[in-house]
């Protein structure tokens, strides 16, 4: 305890440093995690509200990171990224993992519901189409560098701002709209879009 009041209280204004407090965290230090808690909460919500849109289940998968971090943080690992990073990345894939979670379940009741009925030929027809539209967008965003992939997937497949992805993949926003723009130029250009 007396260790977070200490590392509370290190001069700058800028507060602890985000490691060091899950450093303490890691060590069951309830201070710290209160310290680590003011410092997240915020960023972690605005992320996971910015995925799923609806403002009860991200309160509530906010939540569910805040409590992993509590019970995973002396898995933190610095030479891996920034704390902010390592968190934010938990905060994405359980957002993600609620939507997938959410879609699944659709699938299903729609899928129940199709077995009811035999789908008519433009229904088959556009199933066809949107697969075979699918399989060509997978081919093509294989083609574009992983740093490029990722930008492109968490921008406009995640939701996230240029900002956003810059700061979960640990680089200057800069480079990232330079990804984000090669990277839809690529894969315009292997579609066969017309600008």
């Amino acid at each position: 305890m007396k260790e977070a009041a200490h590392l509370a209280g290190t001069g700058g204004g800028a507060g602890p440093d985000l490691a060091e407090l899950l450093k303490e965290v890691a060590r069951g230090d309830h201070d710290a995690f209160a310290a680590v808690y003011d410092r997240i909460a915020g960023p972690v919500l605005g992320l996971v509200r910015n995925v799923l849109r609806d403002p009860a289940q991200s309160e509530e998968v906010t939540q569910e990171v805040l409590v992993e971090v509590w019970r995973t943080a002396a898995h933190f690992r610095p030479d891996k990224g920034s704390a902010m990073a390592w968190v934010m990345t938990f905060a994405h894939r359980r957002a993600v993992d609620r939507v997938r979670s959410a879609q699944a379940a659709a699938d299903r009741e729609e899928r129940a519901a199709l077995l009811d009925r035999t789908p008519a030929y433009d229904e088959v027809t556009e199933a066809v189409e949107s697969r075979l539209e699918r399989e060509q967008v997978r081919r093509c965003m294989r083609t574009l560098t992983e740093l490029q992939r990722e930008s492109v997937t968490l921008a406009y497949y995640r939701g996230l701002t240029y900002r956003e992805v810059a700061e979960l993949l640990t680089q200057p926003l800069g480079t990232v709209k330079t990804r984000l723009r090669d990277g839809l130029i690529r894969l315009r250009d292997c579609l066969g879009v017309t600008a």
